[in-house]
């Protein structure tokens, strides 16, 4: 079967994992790598230098395959950034004829009109952001949330009869440049693009695996160099998808503005902030710098929460991945202070990490060193092997219409 390289273009690093699907449905990892960002080579999330990030990925996919001793036959990557819109939309449809059975053209005629319906409302809410009406988006990944006939939630509608169907749909568009700027990348590299995917909604599909029945229900938030991501899963369909320009690199700007050092010192102080490398003094000063930076990040978790208006209560359940993650006062503040009470949460938040060990229709030797920060790139294999799955074929419907994605 055709290799599948996910390709993770953050802000800090570009990390690549090499894969294999089996005829279980599994993904065998072959290789993985990572190479470090220059810091002007990307703004929120976004591309910013295609030069300059062509030679990032390069160096992070010769690593990869040298390790697998294979090249990769497709590739997806990850898309991120505040003007990534992904939302949910319900949609009650009255079928003329209740009596004839729902067919494959009718289900695909129904989806074809949501995502118009989406990407007019997409494209408004970038053009009204950026100032520019004339802005092109484009649809990213699709789903079906659920799907109700006459009062009865089904997984299947095909042959299915019946006058009032009710869908929630996700959709996700971006702004053309910055798909335009991933196909650059990938032309200068050789790379067989198979499809780009908004990050959350990859990650999202790395915790449900190959079950299109899973029940997880959660929240997703992907902590990256330069923007935190979230998703919210419920009863295994992706709700929306929000994101803002805070990440890992905000906390490091903060402290080097309040220590006075250049970014790589801040930087290394951040890291070394939880072990005993540094003085009682720095260190002072380095827990007050996070500690601000760390309350604005809240602001923008919770706003980011109160935009899921669908939701009648979240999802306990918070699942926190990226590079960000790692700095253990984000986990310690989500788990112990009251920033959730005013969103609808019926209780606390249980707060952990992703454990790349417990993803599922996961393969990998000990070797590979993959923890919560390639959840992303993971995520990305299972997007392309849902892509794989989805082609173009009269007996692919089912795949379109159970949670897969849809280009």
């Amino acid at each position: 079967m055709s290799t599948i390289l996910g390709l993770d273009i953050g802000t800090e690093f570009v990390k690549a994992v090499l894969a294999r699907p089996n005829r279980k449905g599994d993904l065998e990892v072959l290789g993985v790598a990572k190479a470090k960002q220059a810091e002007g080579n990307m703004w929120g999330g976004a591309i910013s230098d295609i030069p300059a990030v062509v030679n990032v990925c390069e160096d992070a996919l010769f690593k990869v395959e040298k390790q697998a001793g294979e090249k990769a036959d497709l590739t997806v990557v990850g898309v991120a950034g505040e003007l990534i819109k992904g939302s949910t939309t319900t949609v009650h449809y009255n079928r003329k004829n209740p009596n004839k059975p729902i067919t494959d053209n009718e289900m695909q005629e129904i989806i074809k009109k949501v995502q118009q319906k989406s990407g007019e409302v997409a494209k408004k809410t970038v053009a009204l952001e950026t100032g520019n009406d004339n802005v092109e988006v484009r649809l990213i990944n699709s789903a079906i949330v659920s799907l109700i006939i006459d009062g009865y939630k089904i997984s299947n509608p095909i042959g299915f009869k019946g006058s009032d169907v009710v869908i929630q749909f996700y959709t996700a568009f971006a702004p053309l440049i910055h798909v335009a700027a991933i196909e650059k990348v990938c032309a200068e590299l050789n790379l067989d693009l198979l499809t780009v995917a908004v990050e959350p909604f990859a990650v999202c599909r790395a915790c449900l695996g190959d079950d299109l029945d899973s029940n997880f229900s959660g929240i997703v938030m992907d902590i990256g160099g330069g923007t935190t991501d979230i998703a919210v899963v419920e009863d295994g369909g992706v709700e929306g998808t929000k994101m803002f320009s805070i990440g890992g690199r905000s906390f490091t700007h903060q402290v080097a503005e309040s220590l006075g050092v250049d970014h790589d010192t801040a930087e290394q102080y951040k890291l070394d902030f939880e072990t005993t490398k540094l003085d009682d003094r720095v260190k002072a000063k380095v827990e007050s710098a996070l500690s601000r930076n760390l309350s604005v990040w809240l602001t923008g978790v919770e706003v980011a929460l109160e935009e899921f208006d669908n939701v009648g209560s979240l999802p306990r359940n918070v699942l926190l991945c990226g590079g960000g993650a790692s700095l253990s006062m984000i986990q310690e503040t989500l788990a112990v202070s009251d920033w959730y009470k005013s969103l609808p949460f019926s209780r606390r938040p249980v707060i952990h990490l992703i454990d790349v060990a417990e993803l599922p229709n996961l393969v990998k030797e000990e070797k590979f060193d993959l923890d919560h920060s390639y959840a992303t790139a993971l995520g990305l294999l299972r997007v392309g092997v849902d892509t794989i799955a989805g082609a173009p074929e009269e007996n692919k419907i089912k795949a379109k219409i159970a949670k897969l994605l849809q280009k």
